[in-house]
Order: C-alpha cells, then structure tokens, then sequence
C-alpha cells in the first residue's frame, strides 16, 4: 500500500484538573456513567428513560450507523471482481447494400448472444483496501456520534428537567411573596383609612404588590416552554409528558461529592472525541486510494458466451458446440498523462487529513475547557448556595420586624417595601443559585463524557423501526447484527483499543 498509515494523534492534555485538592472533588475513580441518578429523583430518572427510546435525533443518529454499514459492505465488495455481469440479446440485422459487406448472400439475419462478462482489477497498490479501511473508520466514527447524540440527549433532558422545577419554584416564591404583600397593603390600607398615615403608603403597597403578580405569568411562559421543549425531546407532541411532572416538585439536589477521574479519562469516556479520531483516520486511507492512481491498474478481464447468427425463419444453432466464443487476459491501464490532477487530488486529500488532525486537537482542547468549566461553575455555586440561604433566612426576618414596626407606627413603610422586596430578590437568587449547582453538575457530566455507556450493545434501531424497513427493503441481519468492526470493539469504550 502506497499511502501512509494512521497514527493516533497525540492529545494535549493536562496531567490533572485545575480543582485537584478540592476535598468535593473525586479524581481516584471514574466518573458515574448513570450520574442522573444522583439526583435521586424517579421522574428523572423515568424521563431520561423514555429519551433512549423515543428521540428523533437519535434515531436519525442509530440510521447514520445502518447507512454506514451498507457503505462498508459497498468498499468491500470492491476487492472483488468490479463487473460480473450475465447478457443476452437477439437482434435482427439488415446489412445496406452499399455497405462493403454487402457481397454476403444473405444480408437479412438473426443475431443471438449469450454469455458472461467479468473484470478484476486487482488491488495492487492497495486502493480497495485502504477504502475498506475508510469506510471501517467512517462506520466506528458513526458510532462514536451515536454515542455522543446520547451524552448530549442526557444531559439536554436532565437540564430542561431541572429549568422545569427552577419555574416552578419561582412561580411558587412569586405567589407566596404576593400573599405577603397582600397583608402588607391590607396594614396600609388600614392605616390609612385610620389616618395614622397618608395614602402614598397604599400606594407604594398596591405597586410592589401588582409587580410581583404581573411576573407570575411570565413565568408561567417560561415554564409551558420548556415543558414543550422536554416533550419534544422525548419524541412526542407537547403536554404528553405533563403527568410525569405533576408529582414531587423542587429544584433536584446535586450531591456534595463527585467522581470526575482525570482528564486521561476524559480522553477514553467521551466519543466525539473517538469520532474525531476516526474520521482522522478514514481520511488517513484515502490518502493512499488518491495516490494509486497515480500508478498503473493491472486488472484481468474475460467474456465467454454463445453466439450464432441464422438466416430469418432457420432454426438456430446457438447452443451448439461451434458456437462457444471467449477472451480472457490481462489489462494494464496508467493515467500518466494526467497534467497534474492526480497529484493536486492526492493534495486534497492530504489537506483534509490535516484539518481532520487538528480538528481533533481542538475537540481535544475544547473538550476539557468544558470540564474546567463546568468545574469551576460547580464549585464555586455550591460555595454561593450556602451564602444565599444565609440571606434569605435574614431577609425573611427583615420583612417580619418591618411589619411589626409598622403596625406599631414607629417605623415608616419604605422599610416595609424595601425589605420585601429585597426577600423577593433573595429567594430568586437562592433559586436561581440552586439550580445552577445542578446544571453545572449536569454540564460536567456531560463534558466528562457519561452516559452512553447504558446503550452499549443495545440495537441501534427499534424492533417497530426494523420491521417497517424490511417491508420495503431486504436488510439482511444489517440492521440487529454490529458489523466486524463494531464488534471488534464490541466491550471497548471509544477510545480504548
């Protein structure tokens, strides 16, 4: 083979993650590969579930592998001879008698052919084998999108989930602190009517407490989007998934402590990673298909058939003994006349595979930012948590002694409307605080790369999706059955070997 041979590309990676030492922090084990469970939430855990089985995109991923099946099957039937084909033709001829054939006694006759035809052109420079070897890599680089349509369908369901409850807990929070600031108009109202105070204090009351009630129902668009927005990952038209939600409310809980390994991990755990590396290689191999025809072709090429012509309304003699014909032998062909295409072709190919290998450095490179990322994100929510409950458990106590002092005259109201707002304020922020431990939690996951590891070996197409294919086409075992490839690496994370 004239072409070079694929080397895994060095992958720039630190030693450890920026947060080593950090006592919630894990790295002597590997990361959760069912981490949604640590939420400990059934719906979750039932929605996730029901995402494997029933979403779109993923489908569409697990029919790229059966498309990329029939696409090897294609590149390795071509090692073998390229044309085999069976003829027959009846023809009848009338010769012109001007034509310098037209001495012929008879010049109106029958012609019958029947035979086979076959060439190989033999894979001396190794082009068919280097496009099995594209194609093999194209199929595992397929597989390794699979795998990462299910990382990122995970992790999608997990955050919509979680932005779900953060709706409903602010939603709840608005409607709490409306009927506390109910109270507090009522107390104004009635001040003022005693003529303790003057109607602005009403005022100020009915205005924050109209604003709080006019967030409900943008909140309440919030929450029916992304509740859309989870049916329509689930495959299904919104609100068939309502019922699932209707149950326990609040924003999941991330666990104080998490297994996140080491960034060698990241390498072997995530599959675009894998599939970066594999579409390096498939073009690795055509580099070689591209350089072949820059040398000659041997093929072996033959025909053997019947052939006899009779006279209109004789009998034929095709099957007799004399009317057997054949040619066999050897073909060379070299395109050396080829004004620098096939050069410029090879370069093409070459300076795919180089984009292809710094592709996969930066996938490489992006790939552990996003755990940085979602590290840092995490650490330093969790940090943020424990002061934002700290200053909603102040603020509720501000807005119990502002009232009291109200009613009693020695304070006046803006005390009363500062603080209540500020408590509407804090309970958000603690809210929103909440659930950002959660979505970096659920981010980090995902940039470790967790989760697909649940459909390895699984069919990569539905029995119901399988039998509707079969009507139309015959698929053979193509569609149950893993290819040699695919169970090569049958037990193997992307990435190991």
């Amino acid at each position: 083979m004239v072409g070079p041979d694929f080397k895994r590309p060095e992958a720039p990676v630190s030693a450890s993650w920026r947060a080593r030492g950090d006592p919630r922090i894990a790295t002597q084990t590997e990361a959760d590969s069912l981490w949604w469970r640590s939420f400990n939430d059934a719906a979750l855990d039932y929605l996730v579930e029901i995402a494997y089985r029933q979403n779109l995109s993923l489908k569409i991923a697990g029919l790229r592998i059966v498309e990329a099946r029939a696409r090897l099957g294609i590149a390795t039937g071509r090692q073998f001879p390229q044309v085999q084909e069976i003829f027959a033709s009846g023809s009848a001829v009338g010769l012109s008698q001007n034509a310098a054939n037209s001495s012929v006694l008879d010049r109106h006759f029958l012609d019958y052919q029947l035979g086979f035809d076959a060439a190989w052109e033999l894979d001396f420079w190794g082009k068919y084998r280097r496009g099995v070897e594209a194609e093999a890599a194209t199929l595992l680089a397929t597989v390794g999108d699979y795998y990462a349509a299910i990382v990122s369908l995970t992790a999608e369901v997990a955050r919509t989930y979680v932005v779900i409850r953060t709706f409903e807990v602010l939603i709840a929070q608005a409607e709490a602190n409306a009927r506390l600031q109910q109270g507090a108009l009522d107390i104004a109202e009635s001040r003022f009517r005693n003529g303790a105070t003057s109607e602005l204090d009403a005022s100020q009351a009915k205005t924050l407490l109209e604003s709080t009630r006019a967030s409900i129902p943008q909140l309440r668009v919030g929450l029916q989007q992304a509740r859309n927005a989870l049916n329509t990952l689930l495959g299904q038209p919104a609100g068939t998934y309502d019922s699932v939600l209707a149950g326990r409310r609040g924003i999941p809980t991330a666990p104080a402590r998490v297994a996140v390994g080491v960034p060698a991990e990241m390498l072997r755990r995530r599959p675009d990673i894998r599939s970066a590396e594999l579409l390096a290689a498939a073009q690795c191999s055509l580099i070689d298909v591209a350089k072949s025809d820059l040398y000659p072709s041997f093929s072996l090429i033959g025909s053997m058939g019947l052939q006899a012509s009779t006279a209109r309304g004789a009998s034929s003699n095709l099957f007799s003994p004399d009317s057997l014909f054949y040619s066999v032998g050897p073909r060379i062909d070299w395109k050396f006349l080829n004004y620098g295409r096939l050069k410029n072709a090879v370069r093409v190919e070459d300076a795919r595979f180089q984009q292809l290998l710094v592709a996969y450095h930066d996938t490489v490179l992006r790939a552990a930012q996003e755990v940085e990322d979602a590290l840092a994100g995490y650490l330093n929510s969790q940090q943020a948590l424990g002061f934002e409950q700290g200053a909603v458990t102040a603020a509720r106590r501000s807005v119990e002694i502002a009232v009291v002092q109200y009613r009693e005259g020695t304070t006046d109201y803006q005390r009363v409307l500062d603080a209540q707002r500020s408590l509407l304020q804090q309970e958000n922020d603690l809210a929103q605080t909440n659930s950002s431990v959660a979505t970096n939690l659920i981010a980090l996951y995902k940039a470790l790369g967790g989760g697909w590891e649940l459909r390895q070996g699984q069919p990569v197409v539905s029995a119901r999706m399988q039998r509707e294919m079969k009507e139309r086409t015959d698929w053979g075992d193509m569609l149950s059955e893993p290819r040699t490839p695919e169970k090569k690496q049958k037990n193997l994370p992307p990435g190991r070997r």
